[in-house]
């Protein structure tokens, strides 16, 4: 009899032991907003994130994402984390500016010359210094997805360095830094609705537009322009970001899964996002535009000639926060 009870009692210990520690994880259902829709590579992302929780919490953790501003705007779900209400959004940098001003980091001309520098900056301790930031004004942020680079077209010349920009009329979203990055490099920048666009291209009312290849290959901007140019001239992250309110109420081990399976939702909405700008790219070519490239050098003239505007904007921003990303960027380039 004793013999029976003590290998009951290892049957049972190996099994608790080899089981998932699934204990240390509660029944939560997080609202995620996105101001975007489903089909975008956010969608891609959610997906893999859901998944990885389902593993690590034995489904237990559950994203339920609102597309489309559903939940209101990025700016309107950012203050509900802040507040509690509500427990996470993917936004983009810009419209938190307001909340934490060291943001418009992001929207500097021409930091990054590529993706692999962007992700280096973000995925490191520059990212972490950020991070501090967010969570002084109640925010954790979980891992930095992607918006992307965004691009120039025109119709009346190509563009392969920064003289170049003299004279063209160029759409600009209402953003301060943008206006005065199309401004110092010589282009007439106009603010003017997204909706509006195309019909102002096609009638000549402006020359040029602005933006990820994806939104001018679906937008059929394309369609009203004969030169693209990669400028890559500004990069803007995603922002998974949590209610830091909510998040403490986690157990550690939530919190840690939630963290971890971010990056991995990360991972694969960028290269989403990669493989979808290769094939709006090709899209673009076939359609008969000539594509240019700025070189290397002409990248480093352009982005010297745009630090008045970085000098311009340093104290919104904060010197320490411009400094410290400059600094990890020349640490790159090295």
């Amino acid at each position: 009899m004793r013999k029976l009870l003590l290998a009951t009692t290892a049957i049972a210990f190996a099994c608790t032991a080899s089981a998932p520690a699934f204990a240390e994880f509660n029944d939560r259902n997080i609202r995620v907003s996105n101001g975007i829709n489903a089909d975008h590579p956010v969608g891609n992302g959610i997906e893999a994130m859901q998944k990885c929780l389902d593993e690590k919490s034995g489904g237990k953790l559950k994203l339920t994402a609102f597309w489309g501003g559903a939940l209101g705007g990025d700016l309107q779900a950012t203050q509900a984390l802040r507040s509690g209400v509500q427990e996470a959004v993917v936004t983009s940098s810009s419209p938190l500016v307001g909340i934490e001003p060291a943001l418009g980091v992001f929207d500097l001309p021409f930091l990054f010359a590529n993706a692999e520098e962007a992700y280096k900056v973000l995925d490191g301790k520059f990212g972490k210094m950020m991070d501090e930031k967010l969570a002084a004004v109640g925010l954790v942020n979980l891992a930095y997805w992607e918006n992307g680079f965004r691009n120039l077209s025109n119709s009346v010349r190509p563009v392969t360095k920064w003289e170049d920009f003299s004279g063209l009329k160029v759409r600009v979203m209402q953003n301060n830094i943008f206006l005065d990055t199309f401004q110092n490099l010589g282009a007439n920048a106009t603010p003017m609705a997204f909706g509006e666009v195309f019909s102002a291209l096609e009638t000549k009312t402006i020359d040029a537009q602005e933006n990820p290849y994806v939104t001018i290959d679906t937008s059929k901007f394309f369609e009203v322009q004969k030169y693209i140019t990669e400028t890559n001239h500004a990069y803007t992250p995603f922002l998974f970001l949590f209610s830091k309110a909510i998040f403490d109420t986690y157990t550690p081990e939530e919190q840690a899964a939630l963290r971890e399976c971010a990056v991995v939702g990360r991972d694969v909405e960028r290269q989403v996002i990669a493989d979808l700008n290769k094939k709006s790219l090709e899209k673009i070519k076939a359609a008969g535009l000539e594509v240019n490239v700025l070189s290397p050098e002409e990248q480093t003239r352009i982005r010297e000639k745009s630090m008045v505007v970085y000098q311009k904007h340093m104290d919104e921003i904060g010197a320490d926060v411009v400094d410290a990303v400059l600094a990890e960027l020349t640490e790159i380039r090295k």
